[in-house]
């Protein structure tokens, strides 16, 4: 597994990529913080794209039945596999982790994201 932090001028970019790639997964949401414990947002829903929305500082990761808005994200890191990504964790402004992971791993290969 390798992890790449990615550089915030590149989210959007990025963002819309794996949109483009998806196909028909599925995803899971997973939220951890210090003053709430582990929370499960979603699980094996599926996913129809993330966007970053720099002028609102708003990552948006849409499903059939739930929009998870993540305001404010600090550092996002994507976690890459031989056969792809696997998931992507997001730090938000409270220092929130917010983990999406797909349950099918998304064809994108590391020095293609």
């Amino acid at each position: 597994m390798a992890i790449k932090k990615l550089n915030k001028d590149e989210w959007s970019r990025y963002f819309d990529n794996i949109t483009k790639n998806i196909g028909s997964k599925n995803v899971e949401i997973r939220v951890t913080g210090l003053s709430f414990g582990n929370q499960i947002e979603a699980l094996s829903l599926p996913l129809n794209g993330l966007t970053y929305d720099a002028k609102n500082d708003l990552l948006q990761v849409s499903t059939d039945t739930v929009d998870h808005l993540i305001r404010h994200p600090k550092n996002i890191h994507a976690d890459y596999g031989i056969d792809g990504l696997h998931s992507i964790e997001v730090i938000d402004s409270d220092n929130n982790h917010q983990i999406i992971k797909f349950t099918e791993v998304i064809n994108l290969a590391l020095e293609n994201a």
